[in-house]
């Protein structure tokens, strides 16, 4: 009988779950997964109760066994980014934030009064301040201006410094005399064609680690743990997103993909398209109007399954969810209304009969049709020469030609081949004006909701990892 050694938790805001796997070089075989409630006065006591449910399924553990995880119990970082224009400044901030823990609270530019830019930073007491503003060779003066803004507020946060490479130095210099901790990063916007995040995400990441470890049992938690660290949990899913489609050197990947995964609280949309890694820096477009870096990831806070599901009612009302369900089973908008208060108020409530399905299924249809729409470009409607666009142009994230689709959540686990076949095909009906796949791309299923555990483990064990979601996944 085969034994698991290897164990990968998450540590989530509700649950902490579980992942068995047996890992020998050359291959990982899954073996069982395992839930319990987070216990935030101890998350090691939750993990262990976790991997417990796993035990009692009867699945043997080898004495010495690997273990890591990734969490989101912290809540993500409070993130305040400064910068020169603020749509651009707001667009990178947004990446550089996507993956590494953070939330972007405000955005803030020059052309804001000095005096309310202050008065943000008082407010909202960030955890990390973005210090963007300036291609290289371009404006310095906004970074400088921003820095003694700053400064002058004697912030306790963590000034990540991604400005004008030639501002940087005097940035610099200026909160170290502040006693401001700072960390210099390359310029997140180097040339306007072109975002560079990878290194503002790992000093975010870095902070993220920081934060999470002085929450109770986390440090010791992480005692236990192979690597000595949580991931957070949306990076570990994009990090199985970019593997999955680009593939490792000699083991190709599925190519474009988008990956969906639907939550009680959040519907998050990735999206990984290998193809424009190949684009030279003129053929990007302006950073401002386009969304044509490799990988890409949207976050719905008001569209989920049970605590954000009167989100998705308000979104798009009785009627349209009434249309999606069997007139025979639902008659009434009142019994959707009941329903959505009533897996609010238990968001591990699970449905109960034909009737709550049909209304499970509804919510999530509409869920994901309306992520996807705002993950995904759109064709302009009219000329706008200050964009430099043209009446149907392709504007933003270009997902018609995506091959993958990926779907997880907690309905994929539990739904049949068929329902989830129709939860997919109705999410994706009637595209409009959106920019998404006219392939027909395959589609496929995380049927266990291994993803996260699949993005953590790829960090020390890619071609592992890449062999298991094409092989198990029957997507060779």
């Amino acid at each position: 009988m085969m034994k698991a050694n290897t164990i990968v938790f998450d540590i989530g805001s509700t649950y902490t779950k579980a992942v068995a796997y047996h890992l020998i070089p050359g291959r990982l075989t899954y073996l069982g997964v395992g839930q319990a409630a987070t216990t935030l006065e101890d998350v090691a006591i939750g993990a262990q109760q976790a991997e417990e449910k796993i035990r009692h399924q009867g699945i043997a553990f080898v004495q010495m066994v690997n273990r890591y995880s990734s969490c989101s119990a912290a809540g993500g970082l409070r993130m305040v980014a400064m910068g020169y224009m603020p749509q651009v400044t707001a667009k990178a901030a947004k990446e550089v934030a996507m993956t590494a823990g953070a939330r972007v609270m405000e955005v803030i530019s020059v052309d804001e009064p000095p005096e309310y830019r202050e008065e943000v930073l008082h407010e909202i007491k960030p955890d990390i301040i973005l210090l963007a503003g300036g291609t290289d060779n371009g404006d310095e003066t906004s970074a400088l201006e921003n820095a003694k803004i700053i400064c002058k507020v004697k912030t306790k946060a963590m000034v990540i410094i991604a400005c004008n490479r030639n501002a940087q130095k005097k940035a610099a210099r200026l909160l170290d005399e502040a006693g401001i901790s700072n960390i210099r990063v390359p310029n997140i916007i180097p040339t306007i064609h072109e975002l560079n995040t990878k290194e503002a995400r790992e000093a975010i990441h870095g902070q993220f680690i920081n934060q999470i470890v002085n929450a109770r049992g986390v440090k010791k938690f992480c005692e236990t743990l192979n690597s000595k660290e949580v991931i957070p949990t949306p990076g570990a899913i994009l990090f199985a997103s970019e593997l999955l489609a680009k593939g490792l050197y000699g083991t190709e990947g599925i190519g474009s993909l988008m990956l969906i995964d639907i939550g009680g609280a959040t519907t998050d949309v990735h999206s990984a398209i290998p193809e424009l890694e190949e684009l030279k820096l003129e053929e990007r477009g302006l950073v401002i109007n386009n969304e044509k870096q490799f990988s890409y990831r949207t976050v719905e806070g008001n569209l989920g399954m049970r605590v954000s599901a009167n989100g998705v009612l308000q979104a798009v009302g009785v009627q349209t969810l009434l249309s999606l369900m069997d007139q025979s089973l639902v008659e009434a908008g009142e019994e959707i209304i009941d329903y959505i208060e009533k897996v609010e108020d238990m968001t591990t409530y699970i449905p109960q009969n034909e009737k709550e399905k049909n209304i499970d299924h509804a919510i999530a249809i509409c869920a994901i049709h309306l992520a996807i729409h705002r993950h995904a470009g759109i064709y302009a409607k009219g000329d706008d020469a200050i964009m430099g666009v043209m009446a149907g142009t392709a504007m933003g994230r270009d997902l018609r030609h995506i091959k993958n689709i990926v779907c997880a959540g907690g309905i994929m686990v539990n739904a049949t081949d068929e329902e989830k076949a129709k939860i997919i095909e109705g999410a994706f009906e009637n595209p409009g004006n959106s920019l998404l796949p006219i392939d027909h791309p395959r589609v496929v299923f995380d049927e266990h909701y291994l993803m996260f555990s699949l993005g953590v483990l790829s960090k020390w064990f890619p071609d592992e990892v890449l062999d298991f979601m094409l092989k198990d996944w029957n997507i060779y």
